[in-house]
């Protein structure tokens, strides 16, 4: 079993930047692709970022490419979210996850490890 434990959300401008970590607990994640998903109020989950088990390759979602950078540390079992240039429509909690197979997915379906998610807000 894995957990996955958010930290980095937060109230910022719009313009602002923030960084997310998940830190993976219960066993290593070094061979596990892991990624990012969001949920604004009253909308459905959505996919934000996925990135392969060595960090390698990273996929995003149309609305974040360019301004959004997922990397990872598999020493520190780690994986960050780099979120700039926040617009009010990021607003979300921003779920990490992680799935037992090394590559990347693009579907909520595809991952069983869930963190209790972060806040971001972002005001105009």
């Amino acid at each position: 079993q894995v957990q996955l434990a958010e930290s980095g959300g937060g109230v910022v401008q719009a313009g602002d930047s923030l960084r997310l970590s998940c830190v993976a607990s219960g066993r290593t994640v070094s061979r596990s692709a892991m990624g990012w998903f969001r949920q604004a109020p009253e909308k459905e989950r959505e996919f934000v970022a996925t990135i392969d088990y060595v960090g390698a390759n990273a996929v995003y979602a149309d609305s974040v490419k360019g301004r959004f950078t997922i990397s990872r540390d598999n020493a520190k079992n780690t994986v960050y979210l780099q979120v700039n240039s926040l617009k009010p429509e990021d607003t979300a909690v921003y779920y990490c996850v992680a799935r037992d197979i090394p590559y990347m997915g693009m579907t909520s379906a595809s991952y069983i490890y869930w963190g209790q998610g972060t806040q971001v807000t972002v005001s105009s």
